[in-house]
Order: structure tokens, then sequence, then C-alpha cells
């Protein structure tokens, strides 16, 4: 693969949007104000989601030079699966506010790209409708536990049968972040849109919700024997998103767990925990190669993914700035969101004398002293 198709490419289709700031610009400018506030929430301070993003850039590049990069190569797997390169869509809730097709028009994306698309139990498309508008595309399924586990049951059942490759549980979530802006603004689903995959399962009480579904829905005693009983219910990969420290990792391998997602949930939940990227070459270390390990948490750039994979990651995944790229121009956003990434991703890699994403390693980073 020659660095030099994606260039000709951008300058063929002259974009204006030349990186992912620009989407995030533009969205800010178009949404409405309660719909931003949402999507760019962070907890309490928002310490967490700002320090995903600094931290990035407290990480060094020792490139490699002289070392014949005509050609390079973006190509990975995850879950022995290839994939164009290494950087997927994570599970964001409710797309359908930033673009009208939303889900749908994401997971075409993912499907033109042939990267991974982790769509989220919130989304305001259907787990049916995800699948027919990218039939071929490659899903996980992003999944939680409810008080109710006959909830969770029927939505693994549902998604297996569906074609979805893997779960992906999110255990950071007993209980929901504090979150401010969305308190002030009174955030809520506007009545055209509803959670999709839970229509018609809740009745309509008039009581408190909770981002779409009733509140208490989720169950704070979920305990390491969920991810037991999970197993016994799904023959589905299972991979969890929300992992922070070494001692959570090595028990997310005693499980049996196929894959661990370092995540902070983007800053949205405890603030004032590491920084994703931060955590995860202790998570990598303790891990040893028994798991997948993934990140999620402040990527911007294609340096941004090249550290990530420097450090560990098999793959980085993405949140806010698919939803930017949706508010922008639905599913063409998100590809041209992806497409910037793999560019600068491809133009770092090639920079810092790696031609394939084997020969990134962790002798290509180191720490700023600064």
């Amino acid at each position: 693969m020659k660095y030099s198709s994606f260039v000709d490419g951008a300058q063929c289709a002259g974009m204006a949007m030349v990186c992912l700031t620009d989407f995030e610009e533009y969205a800010k400018q178009h949404l409405s104000k309660a719909t931003w506030d949402y999507y760019a929430a962070g907890a309490d301070e928002c310490c967490t989601r700002d320090d995903n993003l600094l931290a990035f850039k407290r990480i060094r590049l020792r490139p490699r030079i002289l070392r014949d990069v005509s050609v390079t190569d973006t190509r990975t797997t995850v879950q022995g699966r290839e994939i164009s390169f290494p950087v997927g869509i994570a599970p964001t809730a409710f797309h359908c506010l930033a673009w009208h097709e939303g889900e749908m028009a994401t997971a075409r994306a993912t499907e033109a790209l042939n990267t991974c698309y982790i769509a989220s139990t919130y989304s305001t498309c259907s787990a049916e409708e995800i699948v027919a508008a990218a039939p071929n595309g490659y899903r996980w399924f992003q999944l939680y536990v409810y008080r109710d586990r006959k909830l969770s049951e029927q939505l693994v059942h549902r998604v297996e049968a569906l074609g979805y490759k893997a779960l992906v549980l999110t255990v950071d979530v007993p209980y929901t972040g504090k979150r401010r802006n969305d308190i002030r603004n009174h955030f809520r689903l506007p009545p055209h849109l509803k959670v999709k995959n839970f229509e018609g399962v809740f009745q309509e009480t008039g009581g408190p919700e909770e981002y779409g579904i009733p509140a208490n829905t989720l169950d704070p005693s979920i305990s390491w024997k969920d991810i037991t009983w999970l197993r016994s219910i799904t023959r589905l990969p299972i991979i969890i998103k929300g992992i922070l420290t070494k001692e959570d990792a090595e028990l997310a391998v005693d499980h049996c767990v196929q894959g661990i997602i370092v995540s902070n949930h983007g800053g949205r939940q405890l603030d004032g925990g590491p920084a994703s990227i931060d955590a995860l070459p202790e998570i990598v270390d303790t891990v040893a190669g028994r798991v997948e390990v993934y990140v999620d948490g402040g990527i911007r750039t294609g340096s941004d993914v090249l550290k990530a994979i420097a450090l560990g990651a098999k793959c980085v995944f993405i949140g806010r700035p698919a939803v930017w790229g949706l508010a922008y121009k639905g599913e063409e956003g998100v590809r041209e969101v992806l497409q910037i990434l793999n560019e600068e991703f491809c133009l770092s890699m090639a920079l810092s004398g790696c031609r394939n994403v084997a020969e990134i390693n962790r002798n290509l980073v180191q720490l700023s002293k600064l």
C-alpha cells in the first residue's frame, strides 16, 4: 500500500475538512446546545475527559530513519478478523441526534472502510436495522447488565443470531456518572427518538428516565460472577470494556474473556481516574499476550493511533469523532473521519520508519520530560 495513494485521493476529493478537530468545530456550531453538551460531556470537572487528550501529547515518538518506507501496510487483525487499519468505532449512544440515519450511516461507513463497529445498546436504530444497512460489515455489540437479567440475555441471543461477532461488556457503569451539563439541560431524547433495542420493552410509567430508559435499570450489583454467567449463555467472544488497572486485567484473564478495552468511558464516569493511554502499558504488560488489548479515549490524530499501537494496543476505538462526522455529513462524514485517521496513521508510520503494523513496538515511544 503506497502512502501517496492516500494523499492523491484526498487531493482529488478536494477535502475541506483537514483534521478531526475541523469536524469537532463543525458539530459544535451545527448541533443544538443540549445535543452538543451531551456528546461532549465528561463527569464532574471533566479532568479525566480532558486528560485523555493531554496524555497523548506527553508521549513522544522516537522515529527511525533510512528504512525504505516506499510501501506501507496498515492492515491488522482483531479477534482473528482482518481490518484495513487499527481504528474502529467505539460504542456511542444516540447517533440519530447527530444525523437522521444515525447508526445505520455509521455502520455503512465502517463497512466501506473495512473496520470494526461496536454498536451501542443505546442505539437509536435497532440491532436489526444496523445489520440491514451494512450486511457485510464487521460488528461487535456493546452490552450492559440489567437488574432484569432476562433483558440482557434476550439481547445477547438476539445479536448472536444477527451475526454480531463479539460482545463488549461495559463494566464501568454500576451507576451513571454525574454529567453536569446534562443535568442543567434536563437532557432527554426528543419524542421522535427511542432506544430502539428496547422498543416496547418498558411500560410508559411516566417515572424518571435516565438516557432513554427507566432510571435504576442498570444493575449496580454486577460482579465477576456475571462474566461466568455471560459465558454460559453465549458462544460469542466476550470483551470487557472499562478496565484501568493491572489487578482487574488479571481477573479478566482469569475469567476467560477474549479481550480488554482499556477505557475510562471517555471521562464520563469517574472523574480523577487515569487517562486511558496512561493505563494501557501496565495492562498490556500484565496480560502478556494472553488476550488482545484495545484502547479508547482521546484519539484525535494518526500519530495518536501510532502511539497506542506502540504501547501495545491491538486496535483503538473512536467515539466522539464518529459523531462529529455524522453531524457533518452522515455516512460520508464518518467515512471522511476514518479516512483522515487512516492517512495520518499511514504517514506517521512512514515518518517513524514503520512499514507495517508488526514493526510498531514500544521502542518507538518515550514519555516526554517536558
